[in-house]
């Protein structure tokens, strides 16, 4: 019979090992981690507070100004909504909080490219390849933090399987 005082009834996993998982956790769940999502918040607040005050109080912008205006409301309160979801959580569930960060990355970047490209088309602005290019390099960095993102949720839920398999095993014995 084992003692399970004295020795791990777990072994260590190959690629992660119990001290990796440790610091992982560490990082997430660490000071610094809460203090970027609390600037998150702090700056999405401010900024979409100042956007919409200037929404509300020019009343001769053009319509697409505004519209464009509206959707950037719309994108800075998504932030807030998500800042304040991850703060008040306080504990990550198999980093979840990357995946929807990333998908709204992906989103407004998306938004972002599409509507550099439309007024383009449409001969609004001079230059506008250039916004269209920053769009796609933006779109870019987002499509590759989220598969980032799913493949670190991947790695977890196998490592969570193995575990329980572990402890499975342990309780048959």
């Amino acid at each position: 019979m084992r003692n399970i005082h004295t020795q791990s009834p777990l072994p260590e996993m190959p690629g992660v090992s119990a001290a990796a998982a440790k610091r992982a956790m560490a990082v997430e769940l660490s000071m610094p981690s809460r203090v970027r999502y609390t600037l998150l918040l702090l700056v999405s607040v401010c900024a979409t507070a100042l956007i919409g005050a200037l929404l509300l109080t020019e009343t001769g912008l053009p319509l697409r100004t505004r519209g464009a205006m509206v959707i950037m409301v719309a994108m800075g309160l998504s932030w807030t909504t998500f800042a304040a979801w991850v703060l008040l959580r306080r504990r990550v569930l198999l980093a979840r909080h990357s995946v929807v960060a990333a998908r709204m990355a992906v989103a407004f970047t998306s938004v972002f490219t599409v509507g550099a490209w439309i007024t383009g088309v449409a001969r609004v602005v001079e230059r506008w390849y250039v916004a269209v290019a920053v769009g796609f390099v933006m779109l870019s960095v987002a499509i590759a933090l989220l598969v980032r993102a799913h493949r670190r949720i991947q790695a977890l839920t196998r490592r969570r399987a193995a575990l329980e398999r572990e402890l499975g095993s342990l309780g048959e014995a």
